[in-house]
């Protein structure tokens, strides 16, 4: 009859089964489940070509912007000397338009010069990408702001709470939105001007960032309203709540850090209706205004004389800057958004 093994010759063979990696703890499983969601979602952003040239082209834009002044100094020039001299501008067959010379990119002027006044395109449109941009980003951070804290307190309250603030933000959506823009910025201007934020060229820039920031957090509003709804039942809600967390600390600590990723995206996707809405505005004459330079009063100077017809570069110039800022925001709100998207596989 065989006998068993000692136990000994037992251990000696689990032993090295059960030394060995199981896959579950393997080192490249560990490390997947440890990555976080904005590093898992810079890992697809890095996958997408389309992402990262929209990336870097607003990069890129960003940068020529807060280096405006910099780089309008390197070209000898700035945005508000006039030069309507005869050897810039025509005075004879067509007066004020510039010359061969003068109208297309020299290495004088590395844009040209604009008709009428003789300033410089280059620096003026550096210096406008800098008043657009901030409008755009300003205005988007207060509609952000609102938007996410009042859409958390609408959805975490609920009840009563959640009927008054479910109706204002109906109340806002309901709005003809650039009706109600161009009719309340003339008034609001009117208001500060004897503000500190209405000195000088502040004021333009004041108004148009709190009325596009005031009149576009609904929206928002009602998208984080809707996570925070299935949000407040979760279980480390309960949890902060059972260790006597107050709602405030809930609200701030708990429930608004969990919808970042919905609050981020429609940053993104903001930011470029504003810079839009900041140009049609300066366009229609009731935002920024002339000496102060933007894309948007560029478009106004260039249709206002009927440069465009005799001059086409002059419009042609702050007409692509504002294509291409726009187009590269959009796509890089779309790679933004596909990237945060819990559904999208993560490996």
């Amino acid at each position: 009859m065989n006998r068993a093994p000692p136990l000994t010759q037992l251990q000696s063979t689990v032993e090295p089964t059960a030394a060995s990696p199981s896959p579950s703890t393997s080192p490249k499983r560990s490390t997947a489940e440890a990555r976080s969601l904005l590093a898992t979602a810079w890992l697809r952003i890095r996958r997408s070509k389309i992402a990262l040239l929209s990336l870097c082209v607003v990069v890129a834009i960003m940068l020529f912007a807060i280096l405006g002044p910099l780089l309008s100094a390197m070209s000898g020039n700035d945005p508000f000397t006039s030069n309507t001299s005869p050897d810039v501008l025509d005075d004879l067959q067509t007066p004020g338009l510039p010359l061969p010379g003068y109208m297309y990119p020299s290495a004088t002027h590395w844009l040209g010069v604009e008709p009428g006044l003789g300033r410089d395109l280059f620096a003026r449109l550096a210096y406008g990408g800098q008043v657009s941009l901030t409008i755009a980003l300003l205005s988007t951070a207060v509609s952000v702001v609102l938007g996410t804290v009042i859409g958390a307190a609408a959805g975490y309250f609920g009840g009563k709470t959640d009927a008054i603030i479910s109706r204002i933000m109906d109340l806002f959506l309901a709005f003809p939105h650039l009706l109600l823009v161009l009719s309340l910025t003339p008034i609001l201007q009117s208001r500060l001007r004897d503000t500190p934020l209405g000195q000088g060229s502040f004021l333009p820039m004041a108004s148009l960032v709190i009325i596009l920031g005031f009149f576009g957090w609904a929206y928002l509003a009602r998208i984080v309203r809707g996570q925070v709804l299935s949000l407040r039942e979760r279980e480390f809600v309960e949890a902060a709540r059972s260790f006597g967390a107050s709602h405030l600390s809930v609200l701030f600590r708990q429930i608004i850090p969990n919808v970042m990723g919905v609050v981020l995206v429609y940053a993104t996707m903001l930011i470029p209706t504003n810079i839009s809405a900041e140009a049609a505005l300066s366009f229609l004459g009731v935002g920024v205004k002339d000496p102060t330079p933007s894309w948007g009063q560029m478009l106004n100077a260039a249709q206002s004389g009927n440069w465009y017809l005799s001059d086409p570069w002059f419009l042609a110039v702050p007409g692509a800057m504002l294509i291409v800022t726009v187009l590269a925001f959009n796509l890089l709100g779309d790679a933004v958004r596909d990237a945060l998207d819990p559904k999208a596989s993560r490996h």
